[in-house]
């Protein structure tokens, strides 16, 4: 493909996106392999070149642009080899018009911008947001340990006790130790809050959100595989994913639960008042995982912001019914938004008042509210925020 086909093709792939965007529809990752699978003329080098092309688009507006067009435009603003390949050479793209606009720029849609700011994170925190996220690998202490692993690339050891980073791209399912289960991909942030768990061997610890599964898989780690995990989720497409990566990790412990929308109780009534912890990696937002996902910010509204919101704080009050006396709640959320962090979990201990919050020691983090908020800017990682409350016995 010539660099102006290229170009042309990655402004029908962000047309593409932003119409999902707006109906809710696929994710530009799954947009990108699609198109990619569908069209094999395209060589690894043109998939890396509108890839980059595409997410640097994305990345370039605030709001959901007009079209790709647009978006392509607002990019082009900040690299000068673009506006050359607008030259209506056949494949490539149209010349630009006289007068012709660019999408806006800018963090997030402005309402979205406003709330961030309303969290403290503007400026350089906010800009970071949409930086490039490195790809962090979580030691599987079931199988290897860090200071002994050898890998076929240099990596750097992160803030986590098990983590190593390497550079983003790098094909690490392709290496037999990923293979063997030495190690998961995870980022730093979800292995401190892990580590904010203190699960221990022996313990029953509930992952009341799994997914997945990436959580669950470090939690057996710690409890050296003995105990009783169990992993729950209302997503069973997500959490049909976690046997095969457990049993790749050797994690033996994990039981699955798949929970009723609504009625998420009754598949864990059995466990009531016995949990030594319950994890709650709430649904959210995922500001803090723009690095990865930008397009996000144009699928948040408001109104999907309550109906998170709402169910993060029923979240918290079912896991108050699963914690034993003495035991604790740890809540995680990818966002950066104190409504559904710090505010979130001050709404929770001021309702439910046989619960104290207890402060958490993490080698990264600054205090938000009662509790620790991971950034991109300060930290290197997604951004988080983390809280532990502890049931009074």
């Amino acid at each position: 493909m010539t660099p102006a086909a290229r170009v042309q093709t990655s402004i029908e792939l962000l047309d593409a996106i932003i119409e999902a965007a707006r109906s809710k529809g696929a994710p530009a990752d799954r947009i990108l392999a699609e198109w990619f699978r569908n069209n094999r003329f395209a060589g690894s080098k043109d998939r890396r070149a509108i890839r980059e092309l595409v997410y640097s688009a994305i990345r370039a507006c605030g709001p959901v642009p007009d079209s790709g067009r647009a978006a392509m435009l607002r990019f082009a603003e900040s690299d000068a080899s673009l506006a050359p390949l607008f030259d209506g050479s056949n494949y490539g793209p149209a010349p630009i018009g006289a007068g012709e606009a660019a999408a806006e720029g800018g963090v997030a849609p402005a309402w979205l911008a406003q709330r961030l700011s309303q969290s403290d994170i503007e400026g350089a925190e906010a800009e970071a947001l949409l930086g490039r996220a490195p790809l962090d690998l979580r030691v599987n202490t079931l199988k290897a340990d860090r200071a002994t692993l050898a890998l076929p690339v240099e990596t750097a050891n992160t803030d986590a006790p098990h983590g190593l980073r390497l550079e983003p791209g790098t094909q690490v399912e392709q290496w037999a130790e990923w293979r063997e289960g030495a190690f998961e991909v995870q980022d730093t942030g979800s292995q401190l809050a892990c580590l904010a768990v203190d699960a221990k061997p022996g313990e029953t610890v509930i992952d009341l959100c799994a997914g997945g599964g990436g959580k669950t898989l470090a939690l057996a780690a710690a409890m050296d595989n003995l105990g009783r995990l169990i992993a729950s989720d209302t997503d069973r497409g997500r959490l049909s994913r976690l046997a095969p990566r457990a049993e790749r990790a050797g994690a033996t412990i994990i039981e699955t639960r798949l929970l009723d929308p609504k009625r998420e109780f009754e598949a864990l009534a059995d466990l009531e008042g016995q949990a030594d912890a319950v994890m709650i990696d709430a649904p959210c937002s995922g500001t803090g995982t723009w690095r990865r996902n930008p397009e996000a910010r144009w699928r948040l509204d408001e109104a999907e912001l309550a109906r998170l919101t709402a169910l993060q704080s029923e979240l918290l009050d079912l896991a108050t019914r699963l914690v034993k006396p003495g035991g604790r709640i740890i809540y995680v959320t990818c966002s950066l938004l104190d409504e559904e962090g710090a505010g979130q979990f001050e709404a929770f201990l001021e309702r439910v008042n046989t619960f104290s919050p207890q402060g958490i020691s993490l080698p990264a983090g600054r205090p938000r509210g009662n509790g620790i908020r991971l950034t991109p800017y300060h930290d290197g990682t997604d951004g988080f925020f983390i809280a532990r409350a502890d049931r009074s016995c």
